[in-house]
């Protein structure tokens, strides 16, 4: 494969980017100044050495030194600490978040759950969520899995799990829907 076909590849791998849009990318920085790919890359670079991934909820942050094990979110005394919220992915819970209606934890689950395939566990963080619940006591079809997986675990503690309600399609993408659409789902969730 020659470079042009190495890069398409990699741009595949991005959600929602398939073969065109993956080759329109290629091309684009083709196109662009001797600068422009090489601020790319080396912001690229920035980004991974100045990444920390959350141990509480597992969301990707930026940090002045690698010690930090949490996030903002997570470190902040003010969040309602009885109530957790588990999405899909760092976007979800940005989007969440920026509304201002949640105050609670988060949780991201890291994907979500084929119809079709068994080894779901593989695919998304659940033992690390019942870990999470067993060790702080709180509380479609990944939902339904969520649910069945946690069983178990909640019943004893009478933990209560909710569902966004009201405003959100199922599969719709949170990252795309806005602040009122995410304050209706989150007080009417079931």
């Amino acid at each position: 494969m020659n470079v042009i076909e190495k890069l398409t590849e990699i741009f595949k791998e991005f959600p929602g980017i398939g073969e065109r849009q993956a080759k329109r990318f290629v091309y684009f920085l083709m196109s662009k100044n001797g600068e422009y790919p090489e601020n790319l890359s080396a912001l690229i670079k920035e980004l991974k050495k100045d990444t920390v991934q959350c141990s509480e909820c597992f969301k990707f942050f930026i940090s002045a030194s690698k010690k930090e094990k949490k996030c903002e979110i997570c470190a902040d005394p003010n969040i309602d600490f009885s109530t957790l919220m588990i999405v899909e992915k760092d976007s979800d819970l940005e989007s969440v978040n920026k509304s201002r209606i949640y105050n609670g934890k988060y949780f991201i689950l890291g994907g979500l759950v084929p119809i079709v395939e068994k080894n779901t566990s593989s695919r998304v963080r659940i033992n690390e969520l019942i870990k999470k619940i067993k060790n702080e006591k709180k509380g479609n079809h990944t939902d339904f899995y969520v649910r069945n997986q946690l069983k178990s675990t909640i019943e004893p503690l009478s933990i209560k799990i909710s569902s966004l309600g009201k405003g959100l399609s199922t599969g719709t993408e949170l990252e795309y829907s806005d602040n009122d659409t995410l304050k209706n789902a989150l007080k009417n969730r079931q």
